[in-house]
Order: structure tokens, then C-alpha cells, then sequence
């Protein structure tokens, strides 16, 4: 079974992913994909954790295209964004590989798109619980919220768009939309899991 979870900033997507994965015993993935991915490539977790969900980290740090990165006499390579989204996505692959997962954003659903054991939801909410969520985690004002929640959601339906040619948040890009703010955290992962039930046959599980 894979699931993959895209979400809105300050959406829940993310707990709620964790709940999914607890609630069908898969393995969760987020961020441990950037570790995963450095660790196969031999190259710096930094580099992975900058470009995270970005598009252009290497164009603001390379003087031109196709300069050749070093890192000190070990490796040497032609690096850009796209070399860093290819890392990823076998990380995702190799992951996907070895059991049952969630993954949380990172263009998972494309990555994996020739399964077909595989649910992609999309979680949004409203503006105003993003906001408060934000603030809550940030420790900022509600104009600082906005402001993350915009550029972070640029960045991310840049990504997205780039490497899917499919649009971030769109219906038709996901199997699955839901407002998380019409039920709340808890009866919103447990409807997302009805669906999965109903759309992967999958038995229940004892974990309700």
C-alpha cells in the first residue's frame, strides 16, 4: 500500500499522514527522504534540506549552468536542481520498494505513478486555520503567517508543476481533496482511511 499526501501549508497534511501511517502500519516519509537521498548520492543532507520542495536552489548558487560542484576531493559532479529531484525520487522508489509507506509531498504520486496500489490525497483547509497553525508553530503575528504561507505554496506549486506537468492542488491531479477544516484532524484521517479502504480492498485495520 502506498499513500501519498499532498498538502496545504498549515493544512495538517502532515499529522494527518502520521496518523494514516499509524493507522495502517506503514512506514512514514517526510523528511527522512532528504536523509535517504544524501546518504545514496554520497552528496550533503544541506544541499537536499535547502532544495527541499524548491526549484532554482542552484541557479542562486552557482555562477552559471553546468558548473562543476566539488566537495573537497571526494566527488565531483555536474549538480543542478535536477540532479538533486532525481536523487529524491530514487530514494522514493527504493523506499516504495521495501513495504508499505506514506509520503508526505515531495512529488511522490508522479514518482510512483506506474503503481497500482497507490491512493493520492490532497489536503487543504481554510485560510484562517492555516494562519493559526503557522503562528502557532512559527511563534509570529497573523501578517507573518500569510506571508510564509504564500511564498512556501509559490515555492511548492513551482516544484510540483515543474516536475509533474500536472498542477499542485488541482482536483484532477489526486485521487482525493479534502478540507480538513470542515471535520477537523482526526475525523478527516479517519474518512481519508474509509477511502483508501474502499478504493485499495484493503482490510481494516486493528488500529481503529
Amino acid at each position: 500500500m502506498i499513500i501519498t499526501i499532498g498538502r496545504q501549508i498549515g493544512s495538517g497534511g502532515r499529522e494527518i499522514a502520521q496518523k494514516l501511517a499509524e493507522k495502517f502500519s506503514c512506514t512514514l516519509y517526510d523528511k527522512e527522504l532528504l536523509s535517504i537521498a544524501a546518504r545514496e548520492s554520497g552528496f550533503s543532507e544541506h544541499f537536499f534540506e535547502e532544495n527541499d520542495e524548491k526549484k532554482g536552489f542552484f541557479r542562486s548558487l552557482l555562477p552559471s549552468a553546468g558548473r562543476t560542484f566539488s566537495m573537497g576531493n571526494i566527488y565531483r559532479s555536474e549538480f543542478s536542481d535536477d540532479s538533486l529531484f532525481q536523487f529524491q525520487s530514487d530514494a522514493i522508489l527504493k523506499a516504495a520498494g521495501n513495504g508499505s509507506c506514506v509520503f508526505v509531498g515531495r512529488c511522490a504520486d508522479y514518482v510512483l505513478r506506474e503503481r497500482d496500489d497507490m491512493v493520492n490525497v490532497f489536503v487543504t483547509a481554510n485560510l484562517d486555520d492555516r494562519i493559526r497553525r503557522v503562528k502557532e508553530r512559527r511563534d509570529c503575528d497573523d501578517d507573518r503567517a500569510r506571508r510564509l504561507i504564500e511564498k512556501g505554496e509559490c515555492r511548492r506549486a513551482s516544484y510540483y508543476n515543474y516536475y509533474t506537468g500536472k498542477r499542485w492542488g488541482d482536483s484532477a491531479s489526486y485521487d482525493l481533496c479534502v478540507n480538513s477544516s470542515l471535520l477537523g484532524i482526526d475525523a478527516t484521517t479517519q474518512f481519508i482511511a474509509e477511502f483508501i479502504h474502499s478504493t485499495l480492498n484493503t482490510p481494516r485495520s486493528t488500529k481503529q
